[in-house]
């Protein structure tokens, strides 16, 4: 696999830190090549340019990005339409923060459960605590069309991906969160987010 001609992106078809590199490139409506890499494969030229030889990592031109963070932000401030962040000081920081409690309190339980080395109670544990967390916060996505938010933002970015997995977590949501499942609906919908599917994330759900 060789190196991308202009913008590219090296990409897990089933990891939701790709996945959210991926609906960002979507909502822009930017071309980047997706370069798949799976089963822990590493092409020569990814090794060459991300030390960590990570997905995703994201090549434009001269420039290897290689967090997911810092690459949704890359992505913002390269592509400005639609923004994705705020425009003011304190609204960019809430956003921030917001990503910052997704990928905290419910990414990282998603990445233990998907850890082959966590214990089956661990796991357990986590699915319980994340489908109990989800539902208790669901009452938030009755009052704005986004999360937290009137406008899409890269919050969602971070938690579209996330909740688009459920089911292949074995995660069902209660009736009792139905603000978030039609949050769910609403967005799995946009063109945007069934543009960012790799066909094997298409498999997630029946």
């Amino acid at each position: 696999m060789s190196a991308p001609n202009k913008l590219g992106c090296y990409s897990d078809p089933t990891c939701q830190y790709s996945h959210r590199v991926r609906l960002v490139l979507a909502e822009k409506a930017v071309t980047a090549e997706i370069m798949d890499v799976v089963n822990g494969e590493c092409p020569e030229y990814l090794a060459e340019v991300n030390p960590y030889a990570t997905v995703p990592t994201l090549v434009d031109r001269d420039l290897a990005l290689y967090d997911s963070t810092v690459i949704l932000e890359y992505l913002d401030e390269r592509y400005p339409h639609p923004p994705l962040l705020p425009v003011y000081p304190v609204a960019r920081a809430n956003t921030r923060m917001l990503s910052y409690r997704v990928q905290r309190d419910w990414c990282a339980q998603v990445d233990l459960i998907l850890d082959k080395r966590s214990k089956e109670t661990a796991r357990t544990k986590a699915r319980k605590e994340l489908r109990e967390s989800l539902t208790g916060v669901a009452p938030v996505f009755a009052s704005m069309k986004f999360f937290m938010s009137d406008e899409f933002s890269l919050v969602d970015c971070y938690l579209l991906p996330l909740l688009w997995r459920l089911p292949a977590l074995g995660i069902e949501l209660p009736k009792a969160a139905q603000p978030l499942l039609d949050y769910m609906d609403r967005n799995f919908a946009r063109e945007a987010f069934q543009a960012s599917l790799s066909d094997a994330e298409r498999l997630m759900r029946p």
